[in-house]
């Protein structure tokens, strides 16, 4: 019996939560990364007697729509899944309910639901260093309760009551397009890493605003620190979400 640690995690945030509740799932764990562009997801088949954990990150208030598309390929085969949605301290909405429609429609067995907190992968000053050692002993303390209910019940596990609305709230555009400055030695790294497939390797420089979905792996993979995006944008919208985001936000269980 084994883990599927599920992700879609340009910064590396969402990874960081994941990896905590797998860890403290105390079995063997395989990962499957949803932000490689190259993975044929469709050859994926998860085994009924594994748990998957299935874990992203809120995009203003919404699963990433290429996470949702891949993950739909994925066959679950009825496999008992936690959901996780990652949030900067701001809201996760409606991400956790169409998440758990997702994993449904592709075959998982949604057990229980989490919503975690990690750092802002564009604000960082949002949520700083989370998730903490607070967050960590939380996290772990959920992933005991998880083991608990499978023990108990696991020819019938019952599904958790998920927050969220249907219809979804209407998903927002990209907004912010990174762009290389000076610093860019043309390595190409950005385009090979790119989830979307949005930076042309004729064109480093910039990316296709139709593609981008503003998830900052490029800006965190560049190894010369080139690429960015527009200072007075990221500012102006810190400054929107100040009051928001000024209040620790707790992590959250549903079983």
């Amino acid at each position: 019996m084994k883990v599927s640690q599920i992700t879609f995690s340009p910064t590396g945030g969402t990874d960081k939560v994941a990896e905590i509740i797998t860890k403290a799932l105390g079995m063997p764990v395989e990962k499957i990364d949803l932000s490689d562009a190259e993975t044929n997801y469709a050859s994926l088949n998860l085994e009924k007697d594994d748990i998957a954990v299935i874990a992203v990150p809120s995009y203003g208030g919404r699963v990433p729509g290429l996470a949702a598309q891949r993950l739909f390929n994925i066959q679950g085969n009825q496999t008992p899944c936690v959901i996780v949605c990652v949030y900067g301290n701001r809201a996760y909405e409606d991400t956790l309910i169409e998440l758990s429609d997702v994993a449904e429609k592709s075959g998982f067995k949604v057990i229980a639901a989490i919503a975690a907190v990690a750092e802002h992968s564009i604000m960082h000053q949002y949520a700083a260093g989370r998730p903490d050692a607070e967050d960590k002993d939380e996290l772990n303390g959920f992933a005991g309760k998880i083991a608990e209910k499978i023990k108990d019940n696991p020819a019938g596990i019952s599904a958790p009551q998920i927050p969220g609305n249907r219809p979804y709230k209407k998903a927002g555009g990209a907004g912010l397009v990174p762009k290389a400055g000076k610093n860019c030695t043309s390595c190409g790294l950005c385009a090979k890493a790119c989830p979307a497939r949005a930076i042309s390797r004729e064109n480093l420089k910039t990316a296709d605003g139709k593609k981008c979905i503003s998830c900052m792996r490029c800006v965190v993979k560049c190894p010369q620190s080139a690429r960015k995006v527009n200072g007075a944008m990221v500012s102006a919208a810190a400054l929107a979400m100040k009051k928001v985001c000024s209040v620790r936000k707790e992590n959250e269980l549903y079983l």
